[in-house]
């Protein structure tokens, strides 16, 4: 089993910043991806950014809709992934998660095996 464990989400007005952090914990692979996702209310769960987790590789990617704004990075020592949110505008309000698949990078939540339990994200305008 994996655990991930959510922080650094709040309220922020628009154009502000703020920085997610994942923790992974349990289980841990040779190799695997992490990925932020985003559920709005009354929306469907969408891919924000995913990165590899392979030591000394991982070239990561992201959704159109943040791209240029937000960054993923991660520290393979202390298993944990963060999601740098600038440019924050209210349409980036919702719950963030953080997963992880084992079958590589992937913008698609059906492949990805451990979900966190979400982190809130409000931008008010």
């Amino acid at each position: 089993q994996v655990q991930l464990v959510e922080s650094g989400g709040g309220l922020v007005q628009a154009g502000g910043s703020l920085r997610l952090s994942c923790a992974a914990s349990g289980r841990t692979f040779s190799s695997y991806a992490m990925g932020w996702f985003r559920q709005a209310p009354g929306k469907e769960r969408e891919f924000v950014a995913a990165i590899a987790i392979v030591w000394g590789g991982g070239s990561p990617y992201y959704a159109d809709s943040v791209k240029g704004r937000f960054t993923i990075s991660r520290d393979n020592y202390k298993n944990t992934v963060y999601l740098q949110m600038n440019s924050l505008k209210p349409e980036d309000t919702a719950v963030y998660y953080c997963a992880v698949s084992q079958g590589g990078l992937s913008h698609a939540p059906d492949r990805y095996d451990y979900w966190g339990q979400g982190t809130q994200v409000t931008v008010s305008s």
